[in-house]
């Protein structure tokens, strides 16, 4: 086997995100079963020196496939400086993580090269033949299924997010300097790029997220998630119920037809588990998946409600057992002016398990 590729996913302001790194020891994975050099690719204007934390985590070369026009991500251009990467170096393996860029380009790959494309993989392994084999979720995560490629070279495949731990593997780093050949993109031409400013964790990558669904009930309600979100260092998202309702934006929706997502901690608010949101979270809690605790929320006037009005979930993990001990059911503060009645006040962090 010659190489196996690993895309490298930036954020706005050029750093490496973490789902890189977790591709990169997917890669390192199949590198000890199967001889192969672990390559990460850059595509984009300018890469910086990333190199040095590619090195750590297992990536022997870096290739850095640059130019003035890829300064802005256009799905036809991004896709053409590849493929012609790939013709030239010839990789058995292209792995990515499964992000809305990689998403929009890699059929294009895939297409330009005569490439297999397999998309949001759970795990990937390597036959003594040098076969890729993956594995991928299907009906909403009921069941998994089994694909492997045969006689198709290169072998493109997409990792889910959050699925495997990125763990350190030194690696040389080497600096490889490819000249990209960008054709003329009269097609697609990007007019505006606005960085929309982020207070909170990016959901794929957050620890604790809150969410809420279709009985937040308001835009104005809202802002009880963000509230809890950030009292507690969270991600605020929520379910394809209050966004198709237009209480929120879709970069915040979680689930099947969202962002798939695996926090420690997942507080979900007015969400009733359409198997559709549990989807997107139901690897957070890999051996006790639907293990959850309920929370009542308080109204402004601090009256205790009844069971009937309980509008939290909150998901516990195995990290969690042992350190959060929430009584069951547990009532929840969001004032301040009088908490000592409640398990939990949002206001009062002294009071919130850590």
């Amino acid at each position: 086997m010659s190489e196996i590729w690993v895309l490298v996913d930036t954020t706005a302001d050029g750093k490496v995100r973490n789902v890189t790194y977790e591709v990169l020891t997917a890669a390192v994975k199949l590198k000890e079963k199967n001889s192969a050099t672990v390559a990460a690719v850059f595509v984009g204007e300018s890469a910086g020196a990333i190199e040095g934390d590619l090195g750590k985590y297992g990536a022997d070369k870096v290739y850095k496939v640059e130019d003035s026009a890829l300064k802005d991500f256009n799905p036809s251009a991004y896709a053409s400086a590849l493929s012609e990467a790939i013709k030239k170096h010839n990789p058995d393996i292209i792995l990515g993580g499964n992000t809305l860029q990689n998403l929009d380009f890699l059929p294009r790959v895939s297409a330009l090269t005569s490439g297999g494309l397999v998309l949001d993989a759970v795990d990937v392994d390597i036959s003594s033949s040098s076969t890729l084999s993956i594995k991928r979720y299907r009906y909403s995560g009921k069941s998994i299924s089994g694909i492997t490629f045969h006689d198709v070279k290169p072998m493109i495949a997409t990792i889910r997010p959050n699925t495997f731990k990125a763990v350190e593997s030194a690696g040389a780093g080497e600096v490889i300097q490819e000249t990209a050949q960008v054709p003329s993109q009269e097609n697609i031409k990007v007019l505006e790029t606005k960085l929309v400013p982020k207070d909170r964790p990016e959901l794929t990558e957050a620890d604790k997220i809150v969410s809420g669904g279709r009985g937040v009930a308001s835009t104005e309600n809202f802002e009880l998630i963000f509230n809890i979100a950030d009292s507690i260092g969270a991600g605020a998202g929520a379910s394809r119920a209050a966004v198709d309702s237009g209480y929120v934006p879709y970069e915040m929706q979680v689930g099947q037809t969202g962002k798939i997502v695996a926090p420690d901690l997942y507080i979900a608010v007015g969400i009733s588990g359409a198997i559709q949101h549990i989807a997107g979270i139901k690897d957070s809690a890999p051996s006790k998946p639907n293990l959850f605790v309920p929370i009542y929320l308080t109204c402004k006037n601090f009256s205790k409600p009844s069971a009937s009005t309980s509008l939290f979930k909150i998901a516990r993990l195995p990290s969690f057992v042992n350190c959060i001990s929430l009584p069951r059911p547990s009532i929840l503060s969001l004032s301040h002016e009088d908490c000592s009645g409640f398990d939990i006040c949002i206001y009062c962090k002294a009071k919130f398990p850590q």
